[in-house]
C-alpha cells in the first residue's frame, strides 16, 4: 500500500509528489500523457518560449532605436518550433529526475479510481490495481469549446491552445475568439511574426477580470501594432474559415481566418477517471453548475483521505496556485498546520509589453463597495525602464486602504512586470502598509523601483 497516490502529473501533481517523497512518504504518481501536464507541454512553457522568440524578433526589427543596425531581420518559424520542443523536453526531463530523486513511482497511463477500500482507496491503471491510504486529485483542466453553429464542420481550421502550438507554419490571417490571457498571448505572438490578427471578445474589454485601465492601455498598444479588436461582440456561427458575429449594435459581421483560435476559457476535468466512486462534494457556479471539487483551506475534500489541488478545484486555474495548493495538501498530510491563502495570487500576461497584477482591482473594489486610494505613475519614472524601452509605455498602479494605508492591489503594464510582481505579492500577503513599503530598499537602477516611486505619491 502506498501512503499517497496522485492522479495528474502537472505542476500540482509533481510538486506534491516531490514534497511528499522527500518527506519519506511512499508515493505513486499517475500521468496519462507526459509529466508536466498542460502547463509544461501545452501551455505556460511552450507559449512563453514562442513569445520570447517573438520579443527577440521585435527588438531586432527596431534595433536602430538603440543605435544598433540589424539589416534584413527575419525569422525561421521551423527553428522557433524546434527550440520550443527542445525547451519542453529539457524541462520534462528535469521533472522526471525530481521524481526519481524523491523516490516517486511514476506510472504512465489513464488512471481510474476504482473506489474506497478498508483503510484507503484503489486506483486502476493499465490493468494493475494500486492501493493507497491517501489520494490527491490533480487532474487539471481542459479547453472549453463552445457549441457554436458550424464549429465542428470547420474541421482543422479550428484550433485550441494545443493545436495552435503544433502548426507547421503561421497563418496569414488568424481570428482569435476570446480576448483573455491565452487569446492575447497568441495574438501577441502571431502579430509579432507577421500574421494579421483579429480578436473577437464578448465582453467590452480584453483580459477579463484584470485591471480595466491596464487592459485598455495594452489594447491601444496592440491596435497600433495592427491587431484588430472586436469588443462586445457575440460569435453566432462559423462558416468554414469565416467567423460570423454580432457587433454591439446588433449588426451581423464576418471576418476570415486561415486559422480560428478558440480561447474562451478552461474548465476543471471532472469526468473520465472515476471521481463519482468517491462521493466527494463539488463546487458550484452561481448558476448551480459543477465547476470543480470542493475543498477546504487545507485542500481536503469532504471524504477523509482525499485531497484536491490545482485547476480541478475550479477556483484559480493557474500553475503557481496549483503548486502552493499541492504544498498545503502535503503539509496537512504530514501533520503540519498550513492553510491556503488566495489573498495574493498574481496574474501575468506575457505579451510585449507584459501585464501583471495582484490583489484588488478598481472594478472589484467598486462592486464590493470598498473605498480605495489609487496611486499611479508612468513607468517612465524608472530610469532603467526608459533606458531599455525606447518605444515602451507603461503604468504602475497601487490601490491602498484610505484609512490604514494597507496595500490592497498592484497592477502594472510594461516590461518586465512579470519579474516584479512578486514583491507586490509579498506586500499584500503580509498586509504591508505604504509606510512600511517606503522603508524597503530597492536596487538601483531597476524597473522595480517604480513600486517605491509610486507609493511615495501618497
Amino acid at each position: 500500500m502506498y501512503d499517497l497516490a496522485i492522479i495528474g502529473g502537472g505542476p500540482g501533481g509533481y510538486t506534491a509528489a516531490e514534497r511528499a517523497g522527500a518527506a519519506g512518504l511512499s508515493v505513486v504518481l499517475f500521468e496519462r500523457n507526459e509529466l508536466g501536464g498542460v502547463c509544461l507541454n501545452e501551455g505556460c512553457i511552450p507559449t512563453k518560449t514562442l513569445l520570447y522568440s517573438a520579443k527577440v524578433f521585435d527588438y531586432a526589427k527596431h534595433a536602430d532605436l538603440y543605435g544598433v543596425s540589424v539589416e534584413g531581420a527575419s525569422l525561421d518559424y521551423s527553428k522557433i518550433l524546434k527550440r520550443k520542443t527542445k525547451v519542453v523536453r529539457k524541462l520534462v526531463g528535469g521533472v522526471k529526475l525530481k521524481m526519481k530523486n524523491s523516490g516517486v513511482t511514476v506510472v504512465g497511463g489513464e488512471a481510474v479510481i476504482a473506489g474506497p477500500v478498508v483503510g484507503g482507496f484503489v486506483v486502476s491503471c493499465g490493468g494493475t490495481e494500486y492501493v493507497t491510504s491517501r489520494l490527491l486529485i490533480c487532474t487539471g483542466s481542459e479547453a472549453v469549446v463552445p457549441p457554436i453553429p458550424g464549429i465542428k464542420e470547420a474541421g482543422d481550421v479550428i484550433v485550441t491552445n494545443r493545436e495552435i502550438l503544433a502548426l507547421e507554419e503561421p497563418p496569414a490571417e488568424l481570428v482569435v475568439i476570446g480576448g483573455g490571457v491565452i487569446g492575447m498571448e497568441f495574438a501577441s505572438f502571431f502579430n509579432s511574426i507577421g500574421s494579421k490578427v483579429t480578436v473577437i471578445e464578448m465582453m467590452p474589454k480584453i483580459l477579463g477580470p484584470m485591471d480595466s485601465e491596464i487592459s485598455e492601455l495594452l489594447q491601444k498598444q496592440y491596435a497600433k501594432k495592427g491587431v484588430e479588436f472586436r469588443l462586445g461582440c457575440k460569435v453566432t456561427g462559423i462558416e468554414g474559415d469565416t467567423v460570423v458575429y454580432e457587433d454591439p449594435e446588433g449588426n451581423v459581421c464576418r471576418v476570415h481566418g486561415d486559422k480560428i483560435l478558440v480561447s474562451v476559457g478552461r474548465r476543471a476535468r471532472l469526468e473520465g477517471y472515476g471521481l463519482e466512486t468517491l462521493g466527494v462534494s463539488l463546487a458550484l457556479t452561481p448558476a448551480g453548475r459543477p465547476c470543480g471539487i470542493k475543498v477546504d483551506d487545507r485542500m481536503r475534500t469532504d471524504v477523509p483521505g482525499v485531497y484536491a489541488a490545482g485547476d480541478i478545484t475550479g477556483f484559480s486555474l493557474l500553475a503557481h496556485t496549483a503548486v502552493r495548493e499541492a504544498e498545503v495538501a502535503v503539509n496537512d498530510m504530514l501533520g503540519h498546520d498550513d492553510r491556503m491563502s488566495y489573498k495574493a495570487i498574481p496574474g501575468v500576461v506575457y505579451t510585449n509589453p507584459e501585464v501583471a497584477g495582484v490583489g484588488l482591482t478598481e472594478d472589484e473594489a467598486a462592486r464590493k463597495g470598498i473605498d480605495v486610494t489609487v496611486l499611479k505613475l508612468p513607468m517612465a519614472y524608472s530610469g532603467r525602464f526608459v533606458a531599455e524601452n525606447e518605444r515602451g509605455e507603461g503604468l504602475c498602479k497601487i490601490l491602498v486602504c484610505p484609512s490604514s494605508h494597507e496595500v490592497l492591489g498592484v497592477h502594472m503594464l510594461g516590461n518586465p512586470s512579470s519579474e516584479m510582481i512578486h514583491s507586490a505579492c509579498i506586500a499584500i500577503e503580509q498586509g504591508m502598509t505604504v509606510e512600511r513599503l517606503k522603508e524597503v530598499v530597492f536596487p538601483h537602477p531597476t524597473v522595480s523601483e517604480i513600486i517605491k516611486e509610486t507609493v511615495f505619491t501618497l
